[in-house]
Formats: C-alpha cells, structure tokens, sequence
C-alpha cells in the first residue's frame, strides 16, 4: 500500500529537477551523531543531511523534498536495520541461559519491532492524509517515516551499545 502511494505520487507529481540533479549526503548526519556524541541529544540530528539537501537548486520542490527525505530515511533505516539484527543476535545469546518460565528476550524485541512498524505506518498516514491528497501529502509522510525511523534507530542503538 505505500510502496503504491509512492509510485502514484511519482508518476503524478511534475518534476521540475531529476533526482540525479540533487545530491544526497550523509555526512552531515554522521558529524552530528559524532559530535552529539553521549552526553547530547542525538534526535537533534534527525533530517540534518535531508535538510542540507533540500538547500540545493530543486531541492525545496516536492520532487526535490521526496527525494531528499526518502534518501535520509533509507540512511536511518540501514541504522535500524543494523541495530535491530545485532540487538536480537545479543538477545538470543541471553535467552539461551534463562529458565523456561522466563520472558523471552528476542521474542519480545520481535513484537515491539513489529508493532512499531504497524504504528509508524498508521501514524505517518494519517498525517499525509491530512493533506487530502494534495502535493504536500508525499513529503509530509515521507518526513514523518524518516523522524520515527530514525527515533528507532536511536532507540535500539543505545540498546545494543548499552546505554538504553
């Protein structure tokens, strides 16, 4: 279902600058990650390189903000993604010690993982639809998924780093 809505938007929306015009780097990311280090707060990084992005010719159309925001939400997503398989790899190690009448700690990563997932996508649609469908639609998901991709992302790293 979302993968359609960015399709549909694609094909729909005019694109006044291709995507290979706009240049997406992470690096602006990355140095505030390191400089936030752990004592800052490392969701103030959160769409730094998307912003730097859109400031580029282009970037502050609809297209240029889709493409933007969707290569920082692949950035934070990878993160996740990392975090995530070390994280549960970490939990099933610990599993493998408890007693039988214990939680199990990789399954309930599992379920959080996954009713995370069904509430981002749920929230972040309703807040393209309160754009009823206009142009504004695609980049205010797109925004939304990055934020609470990346939030995530934060949330399991510091899990996995011991720090959560």
């Amino acid at each position: 279902m979302i993968r359609v809505f960015f399709l549909l938007m694609a094909v729909l929306l005019p694109a006044p600058v291709l995507a290979q015009d706009l240049l997406f780097d992470a690096n602006g990311t990355d140095e505030c990650l390191v400089t936030t280090g752990h004592e800052g707060n490392k969701s103030d990084c959160i769409g730094v390189s998307a912003g730097n992005c859109m400031q580029q010719p282009g970037g502050e159309s609809t297209y240029g903000m889709g493409f933007c925001l969707d290569r920082e939400l692949q950035y934070w997503d990878d993160i996740l993604n990392g975090a995530y398989q070390q994280l549960l790899s970490l939990r099933r190690m610990s599993d493998a010690d408890l007693p039988d009448n214990l939680a199990v700690q990789a399954d309930t990563l599992r379920d959080m993982q996954r009713a995370w997932i069904t509430y981002r996508d749920a929230r972040c649609g309703h807040e393209a639809s309160l754009w009823q469908g206009g142009t504004g639609a695609s980049p205010t998901f797109l925004n939304c998924m990055m934020h609470l991709t990346a939030e995530q992302a934060l949330y399991l790293s510091a899990l996995y780093s011991g720090e959560g």
